[in-house]
């Protein structure tokens, strides 16, 4: 059963998102902190993580968390990344799946909230099935 890490403050998302992968046939944590997200990254590294990109604390910690994630630890760097975010809700700056590199935003693709729940069942198992 593949291990899914939520990483995310919407705790109405969060929990409805976790529902719906545990309903699809997967284990699914959620952290509303990016302090306790990477925490539980170390502690059980998962099959494959979603993140948001901001959070009270700091409105660019999930970009900074997919860098540390794929540059800065090697046990946990192939772990597939899924952003999906509200952030150009929130300031119209345009980030899509062409913004997607290496060194700036480290992820394997990016989804806008609000999110259609098939439509990123589909993606999960996309990623899952890509990284066997």
């Amino acid at each position: 059963m593949p291990y899914i890490l939520i990483i995310d403050d919407d705790e109405d998302f969060s929990a409805a998102a976790a529902l719906v992968l545990r309903d699809s046939g997967h284990e699914v944590h959620t952290e509303m902190t990016i302090a306790n997200g990477e925490k539980s990254i170390l502690n059980k590294p998962p099959d494959l993580i979603i993140l948001d990109v901001m959070f009270p604390e700091n409105g660019t910690a999930g970009f900074e968390l997919a860098r540390k994630i794929k540059h800065f630890d090697k046990s946990i760097k192939d772990v597939p990344v899924l952003m999906l975010t509200a952030v150009n809700s929130s300031f119209p700056l345009g980030f899509s799946s062409n913004d997607i590199d290496d060194k700036w935003l480290p992820v394997e693709t990016f989804l806008e909230k609000p999110v259609d729940f098939d439509m990123l069942t589909n993606k999960v198992l996309e990623m899952l099935s890509i990284r066997k």
